[in-house]
């Protein structure tokens, strides 16, 4: 493999301290010198900085990673590594008839892409397959929801002491195979049906086998505080390390109280707990529009949803609990209809639908915006997509600075408009928060976004700028780093990121993508 060096970068190394002016060689997929020894082609990067490859802590790439492996999205913004399996909910392990109703549940996460080979089953097979050649690294977690369907099905119940002996078996399998740990989707179907004990049980088994829990907990509104202590408390009974996923306080119950969410994760890293974050940069959350739905009303899976939201009665009885009191599936707060905005259709048909809140779209159509919105998900089969403006920029700010926190874009590629977090998280850091407003200084910015996910990942040559580290790089631009994807326009690459290298191969160079496909999967170290 031919050497590169850059010539005169500002290296901010990934540890927080101050940065220092260097060449900088790579050379077998490797950094090979820091401060000397050039080799190969030489380039400029006089005004630039470098700095280790940004690490996706949250992401939903699962399909479009491997159904258009350049992935220009994450690419372009300086991500050489993403943690997939995210929410509980993703496609291995799976049998025939999980992966079925996995299609159609995440479809409005990862689309159900025609003529797609769904040749694999196991989490080991699925990490075989990113490794065929992908533009960026990819890590896994086991989704418990998915491995509560193949265990338990979709009965809104507690598990079987044999059922719970399966899911444990089936997470000690994958981590064997390679996952980094264990996701849970807390407010979504049928992961949300695990009590704390099975949650506990897991994650014992995640412990043992060198990863992290990683869960969308209970509740991001009414109880969000009891939801973040239960997954406190059951890192503390299982002795599992905890990541805590888009780690935010939302909807207008939660407005200013994100300090009382770090007290709690100050209180249990002094116990010594192993808790570490993730955030995105935004406000506005994203999700699946059938997500907002009380659990009741969606066990059994897809048919059988369907069939109540088709019954006038039981429609009248979802809407009360919509409305009036709070589903789980809305995490306990009344739904606010004008902060719901269709973001995605499948059908062409709906696409009249995309960029208006359900309140606008019910508005124009003369309709209660509850019945427009079961119509919707009937006509939809469940695969629409959706916003929620529910966040508050203090809270944004003031999690964003605790040194547990990390980067993850939770970032979903599909749909006319998605969430520019997907397009723009990582950019959006460097330019809004720390050049614009100052709220990270650059040096501990670049730190969250890479060595400290690095160490999550318990990753040893990866995450700083070092010799003899894997060669994922970025060089970008201080004065000029920015996100300029849009709500409206969300597809857009950063600007200010000229050069980004995976496994030491160039895959943006001088803001083009090369079309190198130098990724694979990163595996669970102690497997």
């Amino acid at each position: 493999m031919t050497g590169l060096t850059f010539r005169g970068a500002t290296v901010v190394d990934g540890t927080g301290a101050p940065g220092f002016r260097a060449d900088v060689s790579v050379r077998d997929g490797r950094i090979s010198a820091i401060g000397g020894g050039r080799t190969g082609r030489v380039v400029d990067a006089d005004g630039l900085v470098l700095a280790p490859g940004f690490i996706d802590m949250h992401a939903h790439s699962d399909l479009q990673v491997l159904a258009n492996p350049e992935h220009m999205a994450k690419v372009s913004q300086g991500v050489t590594l993403e943690v997939l399996g995210q929410d509980g909910l993703s496609y291995a392990p799976v049998d025939d008839t999980t992966l079925a109703g996995l299609r159609t549940q995440l479809a409005g996460w990862n689309d159900d892409p025609p003529g797609f080979d769904w040749s694999w089953r196991s989490v080991g097979e699925y990490l075989d397959r990113l490794d065929r050649g992908i533009a960026v690294n990819a890590a896994y977690l086991v989704p418990q929801g998915t491995v509560r369907m193949l265990a338990v099905g979709w009965e809104s119940r507690a598990a079987t002491e044999s059922e719970v002996d399966r899911m444990r078996a089936l997470v000690a399998a994958g981590l064997a195979e390679g996952a980094v740990g264990m996701s849970s989707g807390l407010t979504y179907t049928p992961g949300m049906y695990a009590t704390t004990e099975e949650l506990v049980a897991l994650c014992e088994v995640v412990a043992a086998g060198g990863g992290y829990y990683s869960p969308h907990h209970r509740s991001y509104g009414a109880g969000a505080l009891e939801a973040y202590a239960e997954m406190v408390d059951v890192s503390r009974r299982s002795g599992c390390p905890l990541h805590l996923a888009h780690a935010t306080m939302n909807f207008p119950v939660n407005e200013g109280r994100a300090g009382e969410l770090l007290s709690l994760l100050d209180g249990a890293i002094a116990d010594g707990c192993d808790i570490s974050l993730d955030t995105y940069p935004y406000l506005p959350g994203a999700t699946y529009l059938s997500a907002l739905l009380p659990s009741w009303s969606t066990e059994g899976g897809l048919a059988a949803t369907l069939t109540r939201l088709s019954d006038p009665d039981t429609r009248e009885r979802i809407r009360a609990v919509l409305e009036e009191h709070g589903s789980d599936g809305c995490h306990g707060v009344p739904v606010d209809w004008t902060a719901i905005e269709i973001n995605g259709v499948r059908d062409p048909a709906n696409t009249h639908l995309v960029g208006h809140s359900v309140a606008e779209s019910a508005r124009l159509a003369g309709r209660p915006p509850a019945e427009l919105y079961f119509d919707v998900l009937v006509a939809e089969k469940l695969g629409t997509s959706c916003l929620m403006h529910v966040g508050h920029e203090d809270n944004v700010r003031a999690i964003m600075r605790h040194p547990a926190h990390t980067g993850g874009s939770d970032g979903l590629l599909v749909g006319e408009r998605p969430h520019p977090r997907a397009w723009g998280t990582f950019p959006r850091y460097l330019g809004h928060y720390v050049r614009e407003l100052g709220v990270l200084g650059l040096e501990e910015c670049v730190a969250h976004l890479t060595g400290r996910a690095a160490r999550r990942l318990r990753l040893t040559d990866r995450g700083l700028v070092r010799e003899g580290y894997a060669a994922d790089l970025v060089l970008f631009d201080p004065a000029t780093v920015a996100d300029t994807a849009t709500f409206e326009e969300p597809r857009q690459p950063a600007s200010g990121i000229p050069h980004v290298l995976v496994n030491g191969v160039p895959v943006i160079s001088d803001d083009r993508h090369t079309g190198a496909l130098p990724g694979h999967s990163i595996r669970n170290q102690e497997a």
